[in-house]
């Protein structure tokens, strides 16, 4: 059993299927994608830090008065079909999924007895999207269902109490944080913790080690369940289960514990965001980019979308998620269940970067640009004639390579037309009989 203890709590192993998934989407989705304007920051930019773009915008669109808590009826959620989102997750390659509880508004996404009519049940839908996505996801999925909750809350009279009492004293926790995360787990079962949102104070006023025990050793999802590192001031980066250390991390070289690196397909956003423009989205490329150097670095990409307020997930990110399960339909031998390679990046091509599959013994080189010349140099594999075999995911013939001295290697690529390239945005090459 585990003691409440970081120090116990960190020898826990995480559960295997995680570093294997290498792949999820996180979905931020609340009261704040109904202004949808700027960020899921909006109630703290508009009342706390009084944000001109914010200020304008309230005044510009809504009566004066009009409060955060008004836009609660507003969150309709009348178009979330949650076999429709299930249906999209699994097109998209990924192999788990983390859906936004509650954020720092406080708002939760089930009818949490914790957050009297400031929930989904009681107010806006009317209905547990909770309940309804891990529903959907479980049967029609064999996606792993997770939830993010945020500890703190911005306005919660509670939190403040406690923060100008310097955390001495601990109502909001006892009587609100911790319950609905005791809650989320009982009733839902998520095999993913995604904790956020510290307000500043450490993880002994947040009980983090004492819940995390009970996780651990008598939750019902104690054998599978995976947790962050975001569970109070100083533990992220050092305690929990897999690493986050800051948004859109991605350090570009191997880390000794398993990292996350949670980013955004909006640049600038994690909530929906009416008035993004195009070349706020980032491209596909831009995406199996973060992927490959992420996944070769011994990471798990965490790749964010939100819904809008009435439900949908937009063509856009739509798109993205498709395309993503289209190149992994082709590659995902280079991703899933890969462990890192003795080199991450090639030292004379840099868009290469390798993953290695220790059942089959296979080196995959995954490059990102087509060369116009059709070879492809590669400065890290020692290639041994008679031994050594070179293969292009998703085409047959096995292809030409001569030695490069000592190290290295030249490939001579298949001269293909677009139409009969494998995917698009990346190929992978398969390498036997190297070291």
């Amino acid at each position: 059993r585990y003691e409440p203890t970081w120090g116990s709590l960190d020898t826990r192993p995480l559960p295997a299927w995680f570093d294997e998934a290498k792949f999820g989407v996180f979905i931020h989705w609340g009261v704040f994608s109904v202004p949808s304007f700027g960020s899921e920051w909006f109630w703290w930019y508009w009342q706390k830090e009084k944000r001109a773009p914010y200020v304008k915008f309230m005044e510009a669109n809504y009566p004066p008065g009009f409060s955060y808590e008004d836009f609660g009826p507003l969150f309709t959620a009348e178009f979330f079909d949650p076999n429709k989102w299930a249906d999209i997750l699994k097109a998209s390659g990924a192999k788990y999924v983390v859906l936004t509880s509650k954020h720092h508004e406080g708002f939760t996404l089930w009818g949490s007895k914790y957050s009297w009519n400031w929930n989904a049940v009681d107010v806006g839908p009317k209905r547990d999207l909770v309940a309804e996505l891990a529903a959907s996801v479980r049967n029609r999925t064999d996606l792993r269902f997770g939830l993010y909750h945020s500890l703190f809350e911005w306005f919660n009279p509670l939190f403040l109490e406690d923060a100008t009492h310097v955390f001495k004293t601990r109502n909001f926790p006892t009587t609100k944080s911790l319950p609905e995360l005791y809650e989320i787990v009982t009733n839902y079962q998520p095999e993913i913790i995604w904790s956020d949102g510290n307000g500043n104070a450490p993880d002994t006023y947040w009980n983090s080690t004492g819940f995390l025990a009970w996780l651990y050793n008598d939750s019902p999802v104690r054998d599978t369940v995976v947790t962050n590192d975001r569970w109070g001031v100083g533990t992220i980066c050092t305690h929990g289960g897999f690493y986050t250390c800051s948004d859109r991390y991605n350090p570009g070289h191997l880390l000794p514990h398993k990292w996350e690196n949670c980013m955004t397909i909006d640049k600038r956003s994690w909530g929906y965001r009416r008035d993004a423009q195009l070349d706020d989205y980032l491209a596909i490329e831009d995406l199996v980019k973060q992927l490959v150097e992420t996944v070769s670095c011994g990471g798990n990409l965490l790749m964010n979308i939100g819904p809008t307020h009435d439900g949908r997930i937009a063509v856009i990110f739509e798109e993205r998620l498709r395309q993503m399960g289209a190149w992994l339909k082709v590659n995902g031998e280079a991703i899933y269940g890969t462990k890192p390679w003795r080199a991450q990046n090639d030292t004379v091509a840099p868009e290469v970067w390798y993953t290695f599959s220790p059942k089959e013994g296979k080196v995959n080189a995954v490059f990102l640009n087509w060369p116009v010349s059709g070879t492809l140099e590669l400065g890290e594999p020692q290639a041994k004639l008679g031994e050594t075999q070179v293969k292009l995911l998703g085409y047959k013939e096995l292809l030409k390579w001569v030695a490069l001295g000592e190290k290295g290697m030249a490939i001579a690529l298949p001269l293909l037309t677009p139409k009969q390239l494998p995917c698009q945005w990346g190929w992978t090459l398969q390498l036997t009989g190297i070291s």
